[in-house]
């Protein structure tokens, strides 16, 4: 854990990303387009923007930076005064600037041609150009080498140069790639991202060794890769080329060009900081888009709102840069983390393997007593025979194992221990303030007991891979639900003065009654409505997503509300109840949700640890206060109906 630590404190500089493409795209729609990029440029980098992303080029890219003018074969025949005849569907380009031409050309005639299309000299009214034999659509939309011309001005200009690049390329050519990131190279990339489905060389380039060549030439150069985080589908080849790099990889988090459009400046700015603070990202990537605003009537652009979010203004923020700073974060050129290791961590991990079995059986022991020794030898049996066909899904299965068993066991030990105390207490009830105490020090076991899966997950996690979501901790939905079905069975199937197999019978020969039928439906509505906020799929609301700021705003880590806000408060409450009641156990089901949630926290390996621990302990807090509350309200409330019953039989 604290190898893990040091790893993720050793790289503290965030990148502030503006996809340059976009804000050509944008400037097209400005009186002045060149004025109005060296305009922004100056405003963004005055607030913070520190890099810049630059595509490969494209026909449409370069009109937008006024290198070049695209026509269709009906235009160009109108400027020669002719008729464009029925068979020529070429696409004819002519260049604006003579002194840049000796860089753009060659970048055009390289490409098309790859691309299959014949490239041959084309003037008109004194000014060069070439045609190309492709369909006008088609060819305004082909990738090319991203634009020197660009990459120079905004290096002298003082900004990172980021490059994105593809795989549209085929096929894949290495040695012509290689020219290219020699010429980044002398730009000083350090990083770049890709655009599209796979990384460059992957695909029909795995024939040549494409993806590995690829590696071989960015180390050569000294550049490493950024890693978009939350894609739909992750880019191909983005493993094993991050694995030929030896991690030299960070994370990435982008705000897409539809989402600008409609996000508030002070959701847009917790997004930004939340990512870089709780997901380790270490580039945040900035777009833009122009839309036709019916209401106002006019064009509009995000640019001002990138600006006031990363600034901040004088009434509502500070603005995302200062935070950041505030939170120890450095804008500047993004580094990956260096990994530490512990000592003897072969060893080590080898201890943390056999105690995670020890405690799935140490589980299941509880069960079933007679399983506890065979299930242990057979996990250090099985465990070992699985490591050697496939070590990563042996450790993800033990730490998933490890983190179900232990809120588990932690929570079935307190069960037993309840029902021996209320028990030997049958004569004489325990007094409220006994079972205060009582339950005080009961949570805080319980809390230590479940907290024990976490060294289990870290240590057989402790890889860069999970930090870097190349890989992840699987089995989230089952970690969600197995606890509470668990503990649910001992609840109701052992310890009531039967056997599990008398207690089963009787529970299946209950009648239905409607009761019954409405009490399962409720169950079956919030279990439903509980696994669809698992995970970073779930759905969020409006309103809550305003509540989580205002929290993070507050403490500067947010609890999790399922932890504060429902399991703490309904656990402890019912540790306090369930000492004198029976059905309060019901209250100790539900609340296993936060012990289990407790241990969840620590399966988001790309959150840093000292963060989780934050987050859990002040969790904790928080809910040990709001059950404090319900015991008092659920105090005075008893006091009351015992008054109101004694009065009323007085009365009689």
């Amino acid at each position: 854990m604290y190898a893990r630590v040091q790893t993720e404190t050793s790289a503290d500089n965030v990148a502030i990303v503006m996809d340059y493409r976009d804000l050509l795209q944008v400037s097209s729609s400005q009186p002045n387009p060149n004025q109005y990029v060296q305009e922004q440029l100056k405003l963004l980098k005055g607030a913070g923007v520190n890099a810049m992303a630059v595509f490969e080029s494209t026909l449409e890219e370069l009109s937008w930076a006024g290198e070049i003018n695209v026509y269709n074969a009906t235009q160009a025949a109108l400027l020669e005064d002719r008729v464009s005849p029925p068979e020529d569907n070429g696409t004819y380009v002519v260049f604006n600037r003579p002194e840049n031409e000796k860089v753009i050309r060659p970048i055009i005639e390289w490409a098309f041609r790859h691309h299959g299309a014949e490239v041959t000299n084309w003037s008109i009214k004194d000014h060069t150009g070439l045609r190309l034999n492709m369909g006008y659509e088609d060819a305004y939309i082909r990738a090319m080498q991203p634009n020197p011309l660009s990459m120079k001005m905004l290096k002298d200009q003082g900004f990172l140069i980021i490059p994105r690049i593809s795989d549209r390329f085929t096929p894949y050519d290495p040695d012509e790639i290689a020219k290219w990131l020699k010429s980044f190279k002398e730009f000083g990339v350090t990083r770049v991202l890709f655009d599209g489905e796979a990384v460059t060389g992957f695909g029909k380039g795995l024939k040549f060794g494409g993806v590995q060549r690829f590696a071989d030439d960015l180390n050569e150069n000294g550049i490493g890769v950024a890693i978009f985080e939350n894609l739909k589908t992750p880019q191909k080849g983005m493993s094993k080329l991050a694995n030929l790099l030896k991690y030299n990889a960070i994370r990435a988090h982008s705000v897409g060009e539809a989402e600008m459009t409609i996000i508030k400046n002070p959701v847009l700015e917790d997004r930004l900081v939340l990512a870089v603070k709780d997901r380790n990202i270490r580039l945040l990537y900035l777009n833009a888009i122009t839309v036709k605003d019916g209401t106002k009537g006019q064009v509009t652009n995000p640019m001002k709102d990138i600006v006031e979010v990363l600034q901040g203004d004088e009434e509502d923020s500070v603005g995302a840069v200062k935070q950041l700073n505030n939170f120890g974060f450095k804008i500047g050129e993004p580094k990956a983390f260096e990994v530490h290791k512990a000592p003897q961590e072969t060893l080590l991990r080898g201890l943390a393997m056999l105690g995670a079995i020890a405690l799935v059986a140490l589980m299941i022991g509880l069960f079933i007593p007679a399983l506890l020794l065979p299930v242990f030898v057979a996990g250090v049996i099985g465990g070992a025979g699985l490591h050697v066909l496939s070590p990563t899904l042996m450790v993800q299965m033990l730490a998933l194992a490890a983190a179900i068993a232990a809120p588990t066991a932690s929570v079935v030990l307190l069960i037993k221990r309840i029902r021996v105390l209320r028990e030997g207490t049958e004569a004489q009830p325990i007094s409220p303030m006994r079972r205060l105490g009582g339950a005080i020090l009961l949570l805080v076991r319980t809390t230590i007991l479940s907290l024990a899966a976490i060294p289990f997950i870290v240590a057989l996690l402790n890889h860069i891979t999970y930090s870097l979501v190349l890989q992840q901790f699987r089995g989230v939905s089952l970690l969600h639900i197995l606890p509470i079905g668990l503990v649910a069975l001992y609840v109701f199937l052992y310890g009531s003065g039967d056997t599990v197999l008398g207690n089963t019978k009787r529970i299946l020969s209950m009648p239905l009654t409607v009761l019954w039928i409405v009490g399962i439906g409720i169950l079956g509505a919030a279990g439903l409505y509980y696994m669809t906020r698992t995970g970073n799929a779930g759905q969020v609301s409006g309103l809550e997503l305003q509540f989580r700021s205002l929290l993070e705003n507050t403490f500067g880590v947010r609890p999790r509300t399922k932890e504060f806000l429902l399991g703490h408060p309904l656990f402890f409450a019912g540790i306090f109840l369930a000492l004198r009641y029976r059905w309060a156990m019901v209250l100790l089901i539900a609340g296993t949700i936060a012990q289990l949630s407790m241990v969840d926290t620590f399966a988001h390996i790309h959150t840093p640890l000292l963060l989780s621990l934050i987050r859990i302990f002040l969790g904790l807090g928080i809910g040990v206060l709001l059950g404090l509350v319900i015991i008092a309200v659920w105090q005075i409330g008893e006091k009351l109906w015992s008054r109101w019953v004694k009065g009323a039989g007085q009365a009689v």
